[in-house]
């Protein structure tokens, strides 16, 4: 067997392309991450805190959509490429794809940019969460409207290159990887018209000038429709690697194919009608509305239990296979010495962690508590900052030489970034949801308000915030490490030939033939998706526009409550005027 480069030249063209820029958006999240860290416990201060938001927005979406998403791209067009054993359709289409994501990035990039230059007059300070009332520059729109057209298209490719290959190959199962790409794009097909709704018909043509006002949750709403859901779409292709990748690093097998199966067709059916759980505190969202959200979301734990359950097996297996016995002795039988299997388990154990804090978060009368808290942000960088991020990095080690024919370049050092980077996110989270229970604020520069102290169930927040401050550090240093494995695999020599691992993934115990065939209708799955979500969306969204019209109410920012509490004053006081007489 040959490597990836060696049969697919051209895609794993692509492939590094899209890997270099996510790794690109990584060092520079990451360095701004550090910033924020040392303003908000006011270390070091880089910046002004107006310029906060700033930072915090280029943070936040050049790590949540630019890293992942590009990382995405290229993982997902190695798995149908190579389970397919087929190239794709047309590189010039795959080139056209690459470059609309790379051009909505630079288009969102320079008003988030230019925010943080006094002499440029244009600002994106929206943060991540880039709904009304706030409003950012239309390039700002205008870069993620493209971005999102890329990534569509980018599953157009991945679509017809699979349906050339059902045409050469009738009857034959959809390969376990291609399966995973074609329910995870269905998924986002599904969920990012919410988030092009928002911005195609709202929010650009507001910050244009073209309409005076838009109605702001509405844009909310169909904010949190799409936002939601890109948490699995970054998780997806992190499972997938768990599914494929993991148990071939342990040196077993998938214990289930079916099971995997199982899991993403259940992401994409249930994914989607959960967003409302964000907005448990919109008075504008009728409760019954958010009870449905909080029921669709705890049923998202079925698949992650069942990945647990699968992916622990599968490295059982793979242990028991290299000598490892015992009912747990045969954990020391993994190969630990690997950064590419020991980043992935990391990322998996953190996962666990985040499922956690995660019911929390989905959960109505507990959300109550921790909403709008730093405890949210511990579980965002558990989830995406590290079951996504780790993994992403840890196969990274095992896809460097695999797209460009070198050996790969300090393994010692990739086990000690992906340790350093567990350890780092351990500090920074747990101090986070900490501090969230305290009810320190997320989203702002300075949380310490005059006269007020937050009261710890334990330690104090100096101690929290040292840890803050010491898991930002070793995130960052990590990042670091991270890069320089990168540079100086890509600077290296061309490896001798049959010296590279092979192009391959984990054959299965349990083989698609072992599950029932209307698995692969996908069909059927998008249709019950569609339905679920109009289910979950169509009252809610039906009740806002008819209160405050499809752009808005058209009079002060909260109408109701200026008018219900005229209302009260005049009732009140004809009340004292009837019992004075």
């Amino acid at each position: 067997m040959s490597t990836y480069i060696e049969q697919f030249p051209e895609e794993a063209r692509i492939v590094r392309l899209a890997f270099f820029t996510s790794f690109a958006a990584l060092a520079v999240g990451a360095a701004l991450g550090l910033i924020q860290v040392l303003h908000r416990v006011d270390v070091v201060r880089f910046i002004d805190s107006a310029k906060y938001y700033d930072v915090l927005t280029l943070h936040g979406v050049l790590l949540v959509i630019t890293f992942t998403i590009f990382f995405l791209v290229g993982i997902f067009t190695w798995a149908v490429t190579t389970s397919l054993d087929r190239s794709l359709g047309n590189i010039r289409f795959t080139q056209t794809w690459y470059g609309l994501m790379t051009l909505g990035t630079v288009l969102a990039a320079i008003p988030m940019v230019g925010g943080l230059i006094d002499s440029i007059e244009m600002s994106a300070a929206v943060l991540f969460t880039f709904y009304a009332p706030m409003q950012a520059h239309p390039l700002f729109y205008l870069g993620l409207a493209v971005f999102v057209v890329g990534t569509w298209l980018a599953g157009v490719d991945w679509f017809t290159t699979w349906w050339s290959w059902k045409q050469d190959n009738p009857g034959e199962r959809i390969p376990l990887p291609t399966f995973m790409v074609l329910t995870t794009m269905i998924f986002w097909y599904l969920s990012s018209i919410g988030v092009a709704a928002s911005i195609l018909l709202f929010l650009l043509p507001w910050s244009l000038g073209i309409v005076d006002q838009v109605n702001a949750l509405l844009t909310r709403t169909l904010f949190w429709y799409f936002g939601h859901a890109v948490v699995y779409f970054w998780l997806m292709p992190a499972y997938m690697m768990w599914y494929i990748m993991l148990p071939k690093i342990s040196g077993g097998k998938l214990f289930s194919d079916p099971l995997a199966r199982v899991v993403f067709v259940l992401f994409l059916v249930l994914s989607t009608p959960t967003g409302i759980h964000h907005q448990y505190l919109d008075p504008g969202i009728a409760e019954g509305f958010k009870f449905m959200a909080m029921v669709n979301t705890m049923f998202l734990l079925l698949p992650s239990l069942l990945t647990a359950f699968t992916v622990v097996a599968s490295m059982e297996h793979g242990a028991r296979q290299r000598g490892g016995s015992g009912y747990f002795g045969w954990l020391r039988a993994l190969p630990w010495r690997d950064p590419v299997f020991t980043g992935m388990a990391l990322a998996g154990l953190m996962f666990a962690a985040a499922a956690f804090s995660g019911m929390v978060n989905a959960g109505m009368n507990i959300n109550y508590l921790v909403h709008n808290t730093w405890w949210v942000v511990g579980h965002f960088h558990l989830t995406v900052g590290t079951a996504v991020a780790l993994t992403f990095m840890a196969v990274s080690y095992w896809f460097l030489p695999q797209i460009t024919g070198k050996k790969l370049w300090g393994k010692s050092v990739a086990l000690a970034q992906v340790v350093l980077w567990f350890v780092g996110m351990t500090f920074m989270s747990n101090a986070m949801h900490r501090s969230g229970l305290a009810g320190m604020p997320r989203r702002t520069a300075e949380p310490q308000y005059r006269n007020f102290e937050f009261e710890m169930a334990a330690g104090s927040l100096g101690e929290l915030n040292a840890q803050v401050v010491l898991g930002g550090i070793l995130l960052f240093v990590s990042t670091l490490l991270f890069v320089l494995v990168v540079v100086m695999t890509v600077l290296g020599d061309k490896a001798e030939p049959g010296t590279l691992p092979a192009n391959e993934y984990a054959d299965t115990l349990s083989g698609p033939e072992d599950s029932p065939k209307v698995l692969d209708n996908l069909k059927l799955w998008t249709a019950i998706a569609v339905i679920l979500v109009i289910l979950a969306y169509a009252l809610p969204l039906a009740s806002i526009i008819s209160r405050g019209g499809v752009f808005g109410p058209g009079v002060g920012t909260y109408p109701m409550v200026v008018e219900t509490l005229q209302v009260i004053a005049q009732t009140a006081a004809d009340t004292v005027v009837g019992v004075t007489h």
